[in-house]
C-alpha cells in the first residue's frame, strides 16, 4: 500500500530490526538537512521511547517538526502533513516492532536501514532487509557508527549485505562525537559545527536521498507548488 500524498510529498522510513543503529540520529539529520536547504520537512516519531521527541522539546519549537504517531495511525498522519505542504517526511521506527516497520516501510517511498559494521549489527539487519523485500519497497543499508578510516571494513560490509540481496548506499556516516554533542543539546551538527565533517557527511547523504526520490536539489518557489498542485 502506498500512501496517497502531494506531488510534491516523498517519505523516506529510517528501519532497524537491532536497537543502537543511529535510528533517530539519521531521522534528525535527514529532516534537519531538508530544512537547511528551504524544504518544508517533517519527522515522525513511532518510537515509544520517544527519543525524537525529546529532541524536539529541547529545541524549543526550532525545526524541523516532530510528531509522534502509532503505527496504525502513520498513513493519516502523512496525508494531513503532504496536505499541509510537507515536501520530505522522514520515519523514525522502533527496534524489534515488526508492526511499525511495516506500516512505515509501506508507506514510505524510499527506506533507509542504518547498520553498524560489525558482525552481530550486520546479521541482525538480515531480518529487515527481509521485510523490506516483502513490501517490495525499494531500500539501501546505510553504515553507521563504524571507524571514519577503515575502507577494508566497509568493503567486507558491503559483500556480506550484497550476499543477503541489499543494497547499500555509497555514503557512510562513521562514528563522529559531534553527533552525541548536537543531539544531547538539542542542536544538529549543522548547527554545532557548520564547518565539520559530521555536517558534511549528512549533506552528501542527503543530496544522494534527493536522487533516489527523483527530487530536484533546489526548492521550490511558491509560484512553482501552485503551478503543478
Amino acid at each position: 500500500m502506498t500512501t496517497p500524498s502531494h506531488p510534491h510529498t516523498r517519505t523516506v522510513a529510517i528501519i532497524s530490526q537491532k536497537g543502537g543503529a543511529g535510528k533517530t540520529t539519521l531521522a534528525i539529520h535527514l529532516a534537519a538537512a531538508a530544512t537547511l536547504a528551504g524544504r518544508v520537512s517533517l519527522l515522525i516519531d513511532t518510537d515509544p521511547q520517544a527519543s525524537a521527541s525529546q529532541w524536539a522539546e529541547w529545541r524549543q519549537g526550532a525545526p524541523p517538526e516532530v510528531i509522534d504517531s502509532a503505527p496504525p495511525r502513520i498513513p493519516a498522519k502523512i496525508a494531513a502533513a503532504a496536505a499541509q505542504g510537507a515536501e520530505l517526511i522522514v520515519i523514525d521506527t522502533p527496534p524489534h516492532a515488526d508492526l511499525a516497520a511495516s506500516k512505515a516501510a509501506e508507506c514510505a517511498d524510499l527506506v533507509l536501514i542504518p547498520c553498524r559494521p560489525s558482525a552481530f549489527d550486520l546479521a541482525a539487519m538480515r531480518t529487515t532487509i527481509r521485510l523490506v523485500e516483502l513490501l517490495s519497497r525499494p531500500a539501501f543499508v546505510v553504515f553507521t557508527a563504524g571507524p571514519p578510516h577503515a575502507p577494508h571494513i566497509y568493503a567486507d560490509a558491503r559483500e556480506l549485505v550484497a550476499g543477503f540481496g541489499g543494497q547499500t548506499c555509497p555514503i557512510v556516516l562513521p562514528d563522529r562525537a559531534a553527533y552525541r554533542h548536537a543531539v544531547s543539546g538539542g542542536q544538529t551538527v549543522f548547527e554545532l559545527d557548520p564547518s565539520g565533517k559530521a555536517g558534511s557527511e549528512i549533506e552528501q547523504l542527503h543530496m544522494w536521498t534527493y536522487e533516489q526520490l527523483h527530487m530536484s536539489t533546489r526548492p521550490q518557489t511558491p509560484a512553482q507548488h501552485r503551478k503543478t498542485a
